[in-house]
């Protein structure tokens, strides 16, 4: 009687990859890993808050990966295997940022933005998978997440956001059971306190509610009509601009650097954009440049919108992501 196995065509193809893999078959490790990039990446980018600094994790996950396979047990999930080491990676790499000064979670909001969460960066809906749970992406949740100990922010994604037990993280994290529920009571406790202190919560409305507050706001900065973008905002919206220490709360405040500071309150000369980061609408914004004779990449604004104007605008002067979010660098006219 032939032997009867429950092993389907992927395990089997993923036995044999990793067979050849572990002989030294680069092109195999390529294959194997690839089906878990974009979720490692994903994972990297909710521990350490910037797609730059996830992008130089997911490299050093995979190469740990590639010098360590012959630990790897092919009886365990290489998806979970994967995410011990990258969890591990982002916990050294966060170890050896410039220390800043704790500030602690209840105290107040400027001093969290400019102190903590200067690294702080968008993620492209571009990259994000269709069934990723909103909650789990949208900055409220990822700069709270900063505010974190490495620990409990390290515990909390892996039980709460990968839905791991507490066994699976304790080995992963080389520690007892006990101290990981610990830490995910604390870090459970510190986010909802984190969470005053971080972006606002997006509350998604209907697509074309959306999508006419946005117009309405891009037509008030196209007429440079300040008045008009600040009736647009809650009265205590914030706005921060990482990774400038700055930080306003509430709609004349934020209005106030509009008229002044973007290209000295010109704003006519930046064009907006309408694209998406942390399943949040937003802005990319070209600024006129005379030389290059066309508007240039200047940065993204991510909005947080709730009932009765927008929450928050956090917004990201770096024209390096513009490229991630599959977006020109410059537009003619």
């Amino acid at each position: 009687m032939p032997k009867v196995t429950t092993e389907t065509p992927a395990r089997r193809s993923e036995g044999t990859l990793l067979v050849a893999a572990a002989g030294g078959g680069e092109e195999a490790f390529r294959l194997l890993t690839e089906p878990h990039r974009r979720a490692l990446h994903l994972h990297c980018y909710r521990m350490l808050g910037s797609i730059h600094d996830a992008d130089d994790a997911l490299q050093e996950t995979l190469l740990r990966a590639w010098r360590r396979l012959d630990r790897f047990e092919p009886r365990a999930p290489l998806a979970a295997w994967l995410h011990a080491i990258a969890t591990n990676v982002c916990l050294t790499a966060i170890a050896r940022r410039r220390r800043r000064p704790e500030v602690p979670v209840a105290e107040y909001e400027e001093e969290a933005w400019n102190e903590r969460l200067l690294h702080l960066q968008p993620y492209p809906d571009l990259l994000l998978d269709e069934l990723e749970t909103r909650e789990t992406v949208e900055l409220a949740f990822v700069t709270a997440a900063q505010l974190l100990s490495p620990k409990q922010r390290a515990v909390l994604i892996l039980r709460d956001v990968l839905d791991w037990s507490a066994k699976e993280t304790a080995e992963a994290l080389g520690d007892s059971v006990a101290a990981v529920n610990s830490a995910l009571q604390r870090a459970r406790a510190g986010l909802a306190r984190a969470r005053t202190l971080g972006a606002p919560q997006h509350l998604p409305a209907r697509d074309a509610d959306e999508h006419a507050l946005l117009s309405r706001f891009m037509e008030a900065w196209d007429a440079v009509d300040v008045d008009r973008i600040v009736s647009l905002l809650a009265r205590d919206a914030m706005m921060a601009m990482p990774p400038d220490p700055f930080y306003a709360r509430g709609a004349e405040a934020i209005g106030a650097f509009f008229g002044a500071v973007p290209l000295e309150g010109h704003l006519e000369q930046i064009r907006l954009v309408p694209t998406a980061a942390n399943r949040q609408p937003a802005l990319a914004a070209y600024a006129w440049d005379p030389e290059a004779g066309e508007h240039r990449a200047y940065g993204v604004m991510v909005f947080a919108l709730q009932t009765g104007g927008i929450a928050g605008i956090v917004g990201f002067a770096d024209a390096a992501l513009f490229e991630r979010f599959g977006l020109p660098t410059g537009l003619e006219g």
